[in-house]
């Protein structure tokens, strides 16, 4: 039974691919900036994009010294427990399946029901959302059976498409009516609802910490995986920041705020301005690169929430069953075929059940799962700062005080999206509201976990100490 991932399938741009993809930059632009926009800071929210990267680089270069010296499927859940040990590791991989599985689950709802309305749009062809969900699953099921790298070259291919079309929209923008740099001024970046602002913002990075993940399967993974972390953080913060610029320029730095408002009930503030800018041909062809766009978002997520179970299969922490591998090109097919199908189940609940998918099964699922991985990511920074304290390294700046700064601003985030949780899944309903619990059953889960196997199951405990270490390199 092979239980081993393909060795030196990805180099720096596939696991950038993947990462760049799960972050989805139209989807985004589309949804999560424009957001930002409405509900946040009005004008500043491209200030706010450029200080969430500053952050996020900041943990970044404690996590690029973390991926030197270990390796693992398990991507933050080795990282946690070779930092803070196996009660608190086994907290990790319950807080990362919560949140990875919450977040295919609310893509499967939210890829089937805006590839009908661009279908309808476009089209004129009307057709049910459960539909398209159910081709998109299968979809992802067929190319996760087919291996890493051939996933890491689709989600390429709309990886460039979606960002050529916003890059296309930014130069429009900028040569008919300039961008305005007063959005980078202090008054409007910290103006309005600025908390809000950082938590749209970090939400749309939420999938760069996948890097990690795919170690096993990298080229040269202690250098090839710092290489993607930094390059996915900057560009997207970049990418965005600039993008957003644009879109609050062309409808005035100081109107933006009102005008995303205007346009929250449909979600077109984006394809408005587009239209005004690019006309109606090159808007509709944005609309249906949107559908391309949260299909390699689903995909994307698909791979970093299968290599989760895989791990934990592969550990004996889950069903043994979960870490086979398909012996020819290393692709963990069980724990792809297990992760698509619950994902699928729990849109085929809601879809039976009558409710909205976007309103219901969107704004629960994809809000629980941002809350879950900004809190895994808020976890592994403190993790990292005490691995390598633990080892009293010497580097202090890349392995203490970089990713300590970096850790207690995703502590606020984190803060800030659970006082905050209904406004980020946008949804006003009571039982939405207590979402948040489920981190605290997560938490109990892992913490009696760890207890259960210590007992019972000695040796898997004492497995997974030896998760992902490999031999430390000479400190430079």
């Amino acid at each position: 039974m092979a239980d081993a991932l393909r060795r030196d399938a990805l180099g720096t741009p596939g696991v950038v691919f993947l990462v760049l993809a799960a972050v989805a930059p139209l989807t985004g632009i589309v949804v999560i900036a424009a957001l930002g926009i409405a509900l946040g800071n009005g004008g500043g929210m491209p200030g706010a994009f450029l200080l969430s990267a500053v952050i996020l680089v900041l943990f970044g270069v404690g996590y690029a010294q973390m991926s030197k010296v270990v390796t693992g499927a398990g991507g933050f859940y080795v990282y946690v427990t070779k930092g803070l040990g196996r009660p608190l590791g086994l907290v990790a991989a319950l807080i990362a399946l919560l949140g990875y599985n919450c977040f295919v689950a609310g893509a499967v709802g939210t890829s089937g029901f805006f590839t009908a309305n661009v279908v309808e749009q476009v089209f004129g062809w009307h057709t049910p959302w459960p539909l398209w969900s159910l081709l998109s699953a299968v979809a992802v099921f067929a190319l996760g059976r087919r291996g890493v790298d051939v996933s890491a070259k689709v989600l390429g291919v709309s990886l460039v498409l979606e960002v050529s079309i916003l890059l296309v929209l930014d130069v429009a923008v900028a040569l008919r009516t300039g961008l305005d740099v007063h959005a980078f001024a202090p008054g409007v970046v910290f103006s309005g609802s600025v908390g809000i602002a950082f938590l749209f913002a970090f939400n749309a990075f939420v999938g760069f910490e996948a890097t990690g993940l795919f170690s096993e399967e990298a080229r040269d993974p202690h250098r090839t995986i710092s290489r993607a972390t930094y390059t996915a953080i900057v560009l997207i913060g970049v990418f965005a920041a600039f993008t957003t610029w644009a879109i609050v320029s062309a409808t005035s730095v100081d109107a933006a705020g009102a005008s995303a408002r205007d346009h929250l009930a449909a979600g077109d503030l984006v394809f408005s301005i587009s239209r005004a800018h690019l006309g109606s041909f090159l808007t509709d062809v944005m609309m249906l690169l949107l559908v391309v766009s949260l299909f390699a978002a689903l995909l994307a997520l698909h791979n970093s929430a299968t290599r989760y179970l895989f791990a934990l299969g592969r550990s004996r922490v889950l069903p043994a069953v979960l870490g086979r591998t398909n012996a020819a090109n290393g692709a963990p097919y069980v724990a792809s075929g297990t992760q698509i199908g619950f994902a699928t189940l729990v849109a085929a609940v809601y879809a039976l059940a009558g409710l909205d998918p976007l309103a219901d099964l969107t704004a629960s699922m994809t809000g629980i799962g941002t809350l879950g991985v900004i809190s895994l990511q808020a976890l592994a920074g403190i993790a990292v700062v005490a691995f390598f304290r633990r080892r009293r390294d010497p580097r202090l700046w890349r392995t203490a005080v970089a990713p300590g700064l970096g850790g207690l601003g995703l502590i606020t985030v984190t803060a800030l999206a659970v006082f905050n949780f209904p406004t980020l899944a946008g949804s006003d309903a009571p039982a939405i509201a207590l979402l948040p619990w489920l981190l605290a059953v997560a938490v109990a889960g892992g913490l009696g976990l760890a207890a259960w196997l210590r007992a019972r199951r000695p040796e898997v405990y004492a497995g997974l100490d030896e998760l992902g270490l490999d031999a430390e390199p000479a400190v430079p």
